[in-house]
């Protein structure tokens, strides 16, 4: 996890227009989706390094809990993922369009947003993450959680929508984002419950979280 910076000339990689809809869709409902958001070269570059990282067997099966309590839940969650780490071109411009993004919300909401995390997520026909919270009021340090989707031509019938729900009554659902490449979505960790339902086909995004720094007496938080 490190702080990161715009380096690239970022205007061909995404719709910077929707930066205004974006910032007003967290402070109005906490939380926004954006369709052609990024690229679709990008979004294909992405794709390709999570399918070989799949064939090369580097992926890592989804643990849910922290530390200790980390465990593997195939009836909670279905997914393996990979964290960013900076090794291609691709990745270092979608971090650095991450990281232009936090500078916006930071300027427009004085929001604190210190760093960026983020992993590829894959999940196979049949997975999904059953409904929940990125990270728990009075104890967050993920402060808003992203989705970009990296499937190209998703089928109506694909399954695999991303349910956001209302933070006020759980049971309602506000928004149902179908997982076409260049797709963004955000929402408020703490504050907005969703899941990710049964796909039929295999399905790839890259998930995020901009966090407030919490960690203490050179312990990074949230260990990982």
């Amino acid at each position: 996890m490190t702080p990161i910076t715009a380096n690239d000339a970022l205007h061909d990689f995404w719709d910077s227009a929707q930066l205004p809809a974006l910032i007003d869709g967290l402070v109005e409902h906490g939380w926004y989706v954006g369709e052609g958001f990024l690229d679709v070269t990008l979004c294909r570059e992405l794709r390709e390094e999570l399918e070989r990282l799949h064939h090369l067997a580097a992926l890592q099966e989804a643990a849910i809990g922290r530390g200790d309590e980390r465990t593997l839940r195939r009836d909670i969650r279905g997914d393996a993922i990979h964290w960013l780490d900076r090794e291609s071109l691709a990745q270092r411009r979608y971090l650095a369009l991450m990281g232009e993004l936090q500078q916006q919300i930071n300027v427009a909401l004085y929001a604190g947003l210190f760093e960026f995390e983020a992993h590829f997520a894959h999940y196979p026909p049949g997975a999904f993450y059953r409904k929940h919270y990125d990270s728990f009021r009075g104890r967050a340090n993920r402060i808003i959680s992203t989705v970009l989707y990296l499937n190209p031509d998703w089928p109506t019938d694909g399954g695999g929508e991303m349910a956001l729900y209302d933070e006020h009554d759980t049971e309602r659902e506000v928004a149902r984002v179908h997982p076409e490449a260049g797709t963004f979505a955000c929402f408020l960790s703490d504050r907005i419950p969703h899941e990710v339902l049964p796909t039929r086909l295999p399905r790839v995004s890259i998930a995020g979280w901009f966090r407030r720094n919490a960690s203490l007496g050179g312990v990074i938080d949230p260990a990982r």
